[in-house]
């Protein structure tokens, strides 16, 4: 596969610090794209990985620190992206968190954290940044979801609810902006080695990935090539959708 898919190209890539957004924004810049990384604290590492990345490809990586659910923080921190008076062709909604319990065993405080960290917050952002591809009249966003929006898993209520809201309104996005020049579509990771497994024992983790057709966990880079595939050109041609990636589940 071409090494410049998003040559030329400037994304906004949320959850960065680790996991699948990490290799999102290695990925990314692999592929000749300036990456805006934003994650929830500056760390030395985060810092360090931004530099190395962008000496490594002759791209901007830049990171962007702020917590995704303080609203103010939010809006500085587009503004300080939106200053350097670029345009903003991709936007991945990576930032997320897990929770597993049962039905009965759900709280409400577990529950609105939930909803606002997965879908609320995302999508408030998104409005943020579609203004900017509205005025350009191009863009793609690709907003990571689950399998367990799909499979409803026992245990996996609360979070597969979060995650089907995003696929939701992806949807709707796709078919709003759409003839505006701007797609919008959705991944659906199965189990992936992230630390997301740790809320998960080892019996459970072996079950599930001898249930795929694969019988392995999937690598944050099986996730981000998806991602880099719906934010390119190759999928121009592709919206309102949601790709599993999952290894045969």
């Amino acid at each position: 596969m071409s090494k410049k898919l998003l040559e030329g190209k400037n994304a906004i890539v949320t959850g960065t610090a680790r996991g699948i957004g990490h290799k999102i924004v290695e990925v990314f810049a692999a592929n000749c794209a300036n990456v805006w990384a934003c994650a929830r604290k500056q760390t030395p590492e985060m810092d360090a990985y931004c530099k190395e990345l962008s000496e490594k490809y002759g791209v901007e990586v830049k990171p962007v620190y702020f917590e995704l659910t303080d609203r103010n923080a939010m809006k500085e921190a587009f503004k300080s992206i939106m200053a350097e008076k670029k345009p903003i062709d991709v936007l991945v909604n990576n930032a997320g968190i897990t929770y597993n319990a049962l039905f009965q065993m759900s709280n409400e405080e577990k529950i609105k954290e939930s909803f606002d960290i997965n879908f609320t917050s995302p999508y408030l952002f998104s409005q943020y940044v579609i203004k900017l591809m509205l005025r350009a009249g191009q863009g793609s966003v690709v907003n990571i979801s689950s399998t367990a929006a799909i499979d409803g898993n026992s245990g996996r209520s609360i979070y597969g609810a979060t995650k089907a809201s995003v696929w939701c309104a992806s949807k709707s996005m796709a078919e709003e902006l759409g003839p505006k020049g701007i797609r919008v579509n959705c991944i659906a990771p199965g189990i992936t080695q992230t630390d997301m497994l740790s809320s998960m024992t080892e019996e459970v983790i072996n079950e599930t990935v001898m249930a795929t057709d694969s019988q392995r966990a999937g690598e944050p880079v099986d996730i981000a090539n998806a991602a880099l595939f719906l934010a390119s050109d190759l999928s121009s041609y592709i919206t309102g959708q949601i790709l599993r990636v999952d290894g045969g589940m």
